[in-house]
């Protein structure tokens, strides 16, 4: 587990679904909603008859930070909302949620920067509260 564009954490003895509502509850704490939430295991169970490990997408977005960086940039709710990964790994959970600055960081828009640090501060706030 170490990926450059996203902040990780693994939570030992921890189920998904414990995981998940852990990780709602810090990202509410910083201001985040979940918009989505994609159980990556069922959809490959019922599309290609295949079993997969528990792997949950949520779309996470803070508001106020999204509708700053839609007036400076149009186009970048294609980077919107933020994925945040929960999947079974070993003794417990993983839990990655993309960094805005490297999301961002594609998009020639020097307005961003400022925004992506802030959501970057607030999504790192929120996995080192998960546990």
């Amino acid at each position: 587990m170490s990926a450059s564009y996203a902040f990780e954490k693994h939570l030992p003895s921890t189920s998904v679904e414990q995981a998940i509502d852990a990780a709602t509850a810090a990202l509410k704490q910083e201001g985040f909603g979940i918009l989505t939430r994609i159980d990556v295991k069922e959809t490959m169970k019922a599309k290609l008859d295949v079993a997969f490990r528990p792997y949950v997408i949520l779309g996470a977005c803070n508001p106020q930070l999204a509708y700053r960086a839609l007036c400076e940039e149009p186009q970048i709710g294609l980077f919107l909302p933020c994925n945040v990964v929960v999947q079974a790994a070993g003794d417990g959970v993983d839990v990655s949620i993309a960094d805005p600055k490297a999301m961002f960081a594609l998009v020639d828009a020097p307005a961003l920067t400022s925004i992506a640090d802030d959501a970057a501060t607030r999504l790192r706030r929120a996995l080192h509260a998960m546990g």
